[in-house]
């Protein structure tokens, strides 16, 4: 599964199709997905993470969306929620995340939450970790399942944690929520290909992270429990390109507070 040219609305379930922006970089993979969910008999469309204050972008997803009902935002960070104002302007629609300072003209999403919105039901879950206000939206329609994830999971790679606001004890328990959820259900991410399987994903990235705090615990063992985030990436990150060091600290950062329980 590829993304297709930026710009071009491009259908992966009957429920959602994904627009790519084009901002490609080290933290966005090729660029933020803006994802449009519309029920197939809808006239009206929510949308996900409508992605920086780009205005060709945004223009591309009002004219993709048709009526929009509500622009909807996964977590805090600009390149998912830079242009939601602009967009719900645009659209006289509201704007709603569990942060309550992003929202505009209704209150903030609560996990366990039902959205009705373009003739679909949203599930909201609130999955910390990646950020302190991330949040999944879950989707069941005639049959087919689906959870856009945001920075929770990716299309591919793995995602970044960085303290204080990113807690990675918040986000092992999020990635066990996830993998909670029913077999072959879909993932539509932030960023990346959309996957076809969430819980075989959520193990795998429970599993991965498992991996790495075995792999620092062997680097404090080695080099000594005052180790810095910097020595351990240096070790621990020896074959990643160091160009990805920075957003490596981050997570090692989290990693240490985990482990020395702080």
């Amino acid at each position: 599964m590829t993304h297709p040219a930026y710009g071009v609305a491009r259908q992966v379930t009957p429920f959602a199709s994904v627009l790519l922006e084009d901002n490609p970089g080290p933290l966005t993979l090729d660029g933020t997905n803006t994802w449009l969910l519309r029920a197939p008999d809808s006239t009206h469309t929510a949308v996900v993470d409508p992605g920086e204050l780009d205005i060709p972008h945004l223009e591309r997803v009002l004219a993709a969306a048709g009526p929009i009902e509500a622009v909807l935002i996964t977590h805090h960070h600009e390149d998912h929620v830079g242009g939601a104002k602009w967009l719900a302007d645009k659209a006289n629609a509201p704007v709603r995340a569990f942060d309550q300072a992003l929202c505009h003209g209704e209150g903030p999403l609560r996990d366990g939450d039902t959205l009705t919105l373009a003739g679909l039901d949203l599930e909201v879950l609130h999955t910390p970790g990646h950020s302190s206000d991330s949040v999944c939206f879950a989707i069941d329609h005639n049959g087919q399942s689906a959870v856009l994830t945001g920075d929770t999971i990716l299309g591919r790679g793995t995602t970044v944690i960085a303290p204080p606001d990113g807690q990675l004890g918040a986000y092992l328990d999020a990635l066990r929520t996830l993998a909670g959820r029913a077999p072959n259900t879909a993932v539509l991410p932030g960023h990346g290909p959309e996957l076809p399987d969430l819980v075989g994903v959520a193990r795998e990235y429970l599993a991965h992270r498992e991996q790495r705090l075995d792999q620092i615990r062997a680097a404090l063992a080695h080099i000594g429990p005052d180790a810095t985030p910097r020595q351990i990436v240096e070790i621990v990150y020896a074959d990643v390109d160091k160009s990805l060091w920075g957003p490596a600290e981050w997570s090692v950062q989290a990693q240490l507070a985990y482990l020395r329980g702080r």
